[in-house]
């Protein structure tokens, strides 16, 4: 059996250095994700994830940001281009919900033919008026009640497909005002409207598999940013009541400050099962890999819970659910 490192990497191009090949074999982090950078071609995606399996093992989790619209790696000619969310949803109108899940259902086919196993999707952040520009188009609506419908659609698209998503930003982000990959947000709303708004989108999303952190303080809670707060997981595990998978945001965003080594252990020292590092030099991945040990017995009896829930795809009319959202769309469906 597999003892998997409680961390998510990435690489520095299309195909894994010497370097990386050793040092993933030696760690064996728990997951991996894809940039840009990282997408050539077709058969150089498959290559690729398919080192990554060959030195972490199998069920390594293999992810990336396929939102759609600023937020989405994977580009025409290997997959679709899309408007973001909020647009989409807004075109869709009553059809909302099934035009999402149509979308995700396309999008999940496309990751899941080039060898992903998971998109860091749905968001299930509440947009407000307030809502940085970073985020606010990446939201699926204002309302409560549309954001979770919407999400959990989006959700069981990719379940469908063969795909685990991954619920973000727990326990929200849409009221943070300035972009956390720049500095570090603070929410000062009151516990109360929280717990009615942002927090119960997550309370009833609390059964998917995977969900990622966010790096934001709310101050009417504690201090710390809730994905280094002890007392945010613990609201995030016991009050909201999930208990999937919780992986950090990517910890190398300027909303945290500290050595990587130090956020990370930090971040799991919280109560989060593994940390997402993206974007850094060879020598700080190393170094990473090698402080965050092997994921917890919880966490990966959370790891093994959510591969469980990763079957083969359903099979998929494509040209029939193209079809079907173009209609949805009023003939307007991609970006």
């Amino acid at each position: 059996m597999i003892q998997y490192s409680a961390c998510i990497l990435d690489a520095e191009g299309g195909r894994l250095t010497a370097d990386e090949k050793v040092l993933f074999s030696e760690t064996r982090p728990m997951g991996f994700i894809l940039f840009a950078r990282n997408i050539e071609t077709a058969d150089q995606v498959q290559a690729l994830c398919d080192e990554f399996r060959e030195a972490a093992g199998e069920e390594c989790l293999i992810t990336i940001d396929q939102e759609g619209g600023r937020v989405q790696r994977l580009r025409e000619p290997l997959a679709r281009n899309w408007r973001a969310p909020l647009d989409h949803v807004s075109q869709a109108g009553q059809n909302a919900t099934r035009a999402m899940y149509l979308r995700y259902a396309l999008i999940a086919d496309e990751l899941r033919k080039l060898g992903l196993n998971s998109n860091c999707a749905p968001v299930a952040d509440l947009a407000t008026s307030q809502t940085h520009p970073f985020l606010r188009n990446r939201c699926y609506a204002e309302d409560l009640n549309s954001v979770v419908e919407i999400a959990m659609a989006v959700a069981q698209a990719h379940l469908d497909g063969g795909v685990l998503p991954v619920l973000k930003h727990i326990p929200g982000h849409g009221r943070a005002t300035m972009d956390s990959h720049k500095e570090l947000p603070h929410v000062t709303t009151s516990r109360d409207v929280l717990e009615e708004t942002d927090f119960e989108a997550f309370r009833r999303l609390k059964n998917l598999p995977v969900g990622m952190s966010a790096h934001i303080v709310f101050e009417q809670i504690d201090s710390l940013p809730a994905t280094l707060s002890p007392k945010m997981v613990q609201m995030i595990r016991e009050e909201i009541g999930f208990d999937g998978l919780l992986m950090t945001d990517d910890i190398s965003m300027k909303a945290l400050s500290g050595m990587p080594v130090d956020v990370a252990k930090a971040a799991l020292k919280a109560g989060c099962d593994v940390a997402l590092y993206c974007n850094a030099s060879f020598e700080d991945r190393v170094a990473v890999a090698h402080a965050v040990g092997p994921l917890s017995d919880q966490a990966e009896t959370r790891r093994v819970r959510a591969f469980e829930r990763l079957k083969p795809a359903v099979s998929l009319d494509i040209p029939a659910i193209e079809d079907e959202l173009s209609a949805l769309m009023s003939g307007h469906v991609y970006g």
